[in-house]
């Protein structure tokens, strides 16, 4: 049994109305783009679902792999963040291991950026930096290139879906720690009931669809 994703862009109503006033917080934080803003949010949202219970019980999975599925849904989610990145003089798209691997490249190569996958431990070759960080039962862990990101490189961070804000923070910090200027993270869907923006502090996070579910 699958669901769709509950909410294309945020309504008033449910930022002002909803019983817990972090994710109020939370909701009103985040960059998002409304449906009355583009129309293309609508197909965005109807192809990507919601599958109860996985990979554990009490998770309710977005899977993004139904909205690959349908060519002109997926191509105006590129072309959304391509339209909003395409004059920021971002010169690096990092993507997080793996789905982030889906959206940045062809991001990048819009925009005229390099794209640079930040993964997990033991699947690059050559020598690496490294940002660990905590998970609800134990911690994982970043890593990069060096030499991948040069010192004053504005640089865009891609993940499909934006919930606690650890993988985004890690990422964040490891950019950092070799001068890169982190402008924006961007994300397909925001999950503001686990309170990301806690994590994440000042820093601008771009989502197409929040699920409030």
């Amino acid at each position: 049994m699958v669901g769709k994703v509950s909410s294309t862009g945020i309504e008033l109503e449910e930022v002002e109305n909803h019983k817990d006033p972090e994710i109020r917080r939370e909701i009103a934080a985040v960059d998002v783009v409304g449906e009355d803003d583009d129309p293309r949010l609508k197909s965005i949202s109807a192809a990507i679902r919601v599958v109860p219970h996985f990979p554990k019980p009490g998770i309710m999975f977005n899977d993004i792999t139904t909205l690959l599925l349908h060519p002109k849904a997926f191509k105006g989610a590129i072309d959304i963040l391509v339209d909003r990145y395409r004059h920021r003089d971002i010169s690096v798209v990092a993507g997080i291991e793996a789905r982030g691997f889906i959206f940045g490249p062809p991001i990048a190569l819009a925009i005229g950026a390099k794209f640079v996958p930040l993964r997990k431990p033991k699947k690059l070759p050559g020598e690496v930096i490294s940002e660990e960080y905590e998970l609800e039962y134990g911690h994982d862990c970043l890593q990069m290139h060096v030499g991948a990101v040069d010192v004053g490189e504005r640089v865009l961070v891609i993940d499909d879906v934006v919930a606690t804000g650890g993988t985004l923070c890690a990422a964040i910090k490891l950019l950092e720690r070799v001068g890169g200027d982190v402008v924006e993270c961007a994300c397909l869907i925001g999950l503001p009931k686990f309170k990301g923006r806690v994590k994440l502090k000042e820093k601008p996070v771009y989502v197409l669809i929040e699920c409030l579910t």
